[in-house]
């Protein structure tokens, strides 16, 4: 079997959604890389879960870590408390027969996957990881030298500008940068 077919049957398994990139036949194979979607159908299964008993909490990330923990931020508008977290481990128990269960306030670095998290938080500073390495914008002068590009980084950090349906814009060091959601594996604020 194909490497790529392995990892994409795997990756299947524990419930991902996938977009495949690429277009037919690459050198007579199957194209060899994927494209995780910023939210997976777990999440989605998670979200769909908690509507009804607890609809003002706000699934941010519901992720399987190490293929046997399954981590669940949430949020709330009165914030999230210790007894919040454990209604939410209590109506999720059942995936408990399948994975450890962690639920976890997010934290100053709070997950990003929607496009409304983007715009909530334009003006604030994040971390952007890609799924393949972007061209960053062209190196600047500083002190009269030459600044070294750094192309191709998969990880990006800079202040969110703007956040449409398709992309979002950032500021980084070199000059601005539009990345399109699928493109963003995973992405979180930083604290300035």
């Amino acid at each position: 079997m194909h490497k790529a077919n392995r990892c994409y049957d795997r990756l299947a398994a524990i419930g991902l959604a996938f977009l495949k990139i690429g277009s037919g036949q690459v050198g007579g194979r199957r194209p060899a890389f994927l494209v995780e979607m910023i939210i997976s159908d777990l999440q989605r299964q998670v979200e769909g879960e908690l509507a009804h008993a607890e609809p003002e909490v706000e699934v941010l990330l519901a992720e399987v870590v190490s293929g046997h923990t399954l981590r669940v931020y949430i949020d709330h508008p009165q914030g999230v408390t210790i007894g919040l977290c454990e209604r939410v481990s209590r109506l999720l128990s059942h995936h408990r027969n399948r994975y450890a269960l962690e639920v976890s306030s997010p934290g100053t670095r709070r997950p990003l996957t929607k496009p409304d998290h983007f715009r909530r938080f334009l003006g604030h500073k994040a971390r952007v990881r890609v799924t393949k390495p972007l061209d960053r914008p062209a190196a600047r002068r500083e002190g009269g030298r030459r600044r070294p590009e750094r192309p191709h980084r998969r990880a990006l950090t800079g202040e969110l500008l703007d956040a449409n349906d398709r992309e979002i814009t950032l500021a980084v060091g070199e000059g601005v940068i539009s990345i399109p959601y699928a493109e963003i594996s995973r992405s979180n604020l930083v604290e300035s």
